[in-house]
């Protein structure tokens, strides 16, 4: 498979210095670049290298106690060097949204890829067969929810007369969210169909709980019950008919998949029933590399409360802005916008500031942001404040993020600092 080469940076990246020649990726934490002393320009996204460490660590560590493996969603980061810190830290394989994603991970020489999706378009099975083609032994796996996307797949395989049978997770669903059979009558009928195709092997069944997720704790175990009881009565059943068709490229065990970034402690529990076959549990969650400051930081609140622990993920992704105008009493504008930040779940929150040169203190309590245009981050504050709680023209202001994935795709690469913000390396980014 020809992979990749070695990532570079130069000036066509936003955050570069313009006037810096370009840099091999590796080459990016030798610099001596320090976001305080103001030497990359505003705004830039940073990953702290301390959160990510203890991330890594810290979910490696649930999986292993509970006898799980771990997929994370790759498509959170799109990064390759995250991907291989994944790795690295025992991931069993990487998840991708989509065929392109597969790809990306497949030429930078992820050797097994989950797709926790439908895969049906021609275009898509034919960009697979050629990445198998590629690469002898690449592994990939994908979700089926319907007959119809089995008889396409099929129609596929008869006109392009392909001679291999894709592995694939039969998936579960929640009425009126996303994907999935609904009823048990469906997934069983379903599974009968994909066993008496020449075209698939069924070798596992899947699930999404993240649309469950409320922080309300009786509430959250009573819907992830409700779906871990059709997801093992489908395994069950399918287990009783032999329609399970799994070999040793798959692992050599039924895989049983859940696990979003927010309730993935309670889908856990069930990723390991006893069914008489071996089963390989595998979580998917994505977000736990970076997390976040809000949304997903109330959800790992919940995670602790059930799990009776004091520390779980820390935040790792924060975006540094200047302090660009004060045009009025009570309001600064920020050089952050919409194209630096994602805002589908929550707008950004200021967490800490600096003068150039100096050293990040807490914000004060009554700054937010409360609005963004394309290139602008509204701070409000109160005008009423001593002088020494106001913004000040050209402070940074260190932000926090809700939801990594939507602040994730408007960077094509990212410094990682370390506790002071000095760069030590960088990463890329491939969506």
């Amino acid at each position: 498979m020809p992979m990749i080469p070695t990532g570079f940076l130069d000036s066509r990246l936003k955050g570069f210095p313009t006037h810096q020649s370009a840099l091999a990726v590796a080459e990016a934490g030798l610099q001596g670049w320090e976001l305080l002393r103001g030497d990359l320009m505003l705004p830039m996204a940073v990953l702290k290298a301390s959160a990510i460490e203890h991330n890594l660590h810290w979910m490696a560590q649930f999986c292993r106690e509970r006898g799980l493996d771990l997929a994370p969603h790759g498509k959170t980061t799109m990064s390759p060097e995250l991907w291989r810190r994944q790795l690295e830290s025992g991931a069993w394989a990487i998840s991708l949204a989509t065929v392109f994603q597969a790809s990306v991970a497949a030429r930078h020489g992820v050797r097994r890829v989950l797709i926790p999706n439908q895969v049906l378009q021609w275009a898509e099975l034919d960009a697979l067969v050629h990445l198998q083609d590629e690469a002898p032994g690449w592994w990939v796996c994908f979700l089926v929810d319907s007959e119809a996307q089995v008889t396409q797949i099929e129609a596929w395989v008869r006109d392009r007369q392909w001679p291999g049978r894709w592995p694939v997770l039969l998936e579960i669903g929640i009425p009126g969210q996303r994907t999935g059979c609904r009823s048990a009558d469906q997934a069983l009928a379903l599974a009968r169909r994909i066993h008496a195709s020449s075209s698939l092997r069924l070798v596992g069944v899947e699930c999404y709980e993240g649309p469950l997720a409320s922080c309300d704790h009786d509430k959250d175990r009573a819907g992830v019950r409700e779906l871990m009881d059709r997801v093992e009565g489908l395994a069950r059943a399918a287990v009783a008919e032999s329609l399970f068709d799994v070999t040793a490229a798959d692992g050599g065990a039924l895989i049983l998949s859940a696990g979003g970034s927010a309730i993935f402690d309670l889908v856990a529990e069930r990723l390991l029933p006893d069914l008489g076959v071996p089963v390989r549990g595998v979580l998917r969650s994505g977000c736990y590399i970076t997390h976040d400051h809000r949304r997903y930081q109330r959800y790992l609140c919940c995670v602790g409360e059930r799990l009776n622990l004091r520390e779980t993920l820390k935040p790792a992704l924060e975006l540094l802005a200047c302090v660009q105008s004060c045009p009025e009493p009570g309001l600064a504008l920020l050089t952050l916008g919409k194209r630096d930040v994602g805002q589908d779940m929550d707008l950004p929150v200021p967490i800490w500031q600096a003068d150039v040169g100096g050293i990040p203190v807490p914000v004060p309590a009554h700054w937010h942001v409360d609005a963004l245009n394309d290139q602008h981050a509204y701070l409000r504050h109160d005008p009423q404040a001593p002088e020494a709680e106001r913004p000040r023209v050209g402070q940074t202001v260190g932000v926090g993020i809700s939801h990594p994935c939507t602040t994730f795709d408007k960077w094509r690469w990212m410094p990682v600092v370390d506790d002071d913000y000095r760069v030590v390396d960088a990463i890329t980014t491939w969506f």
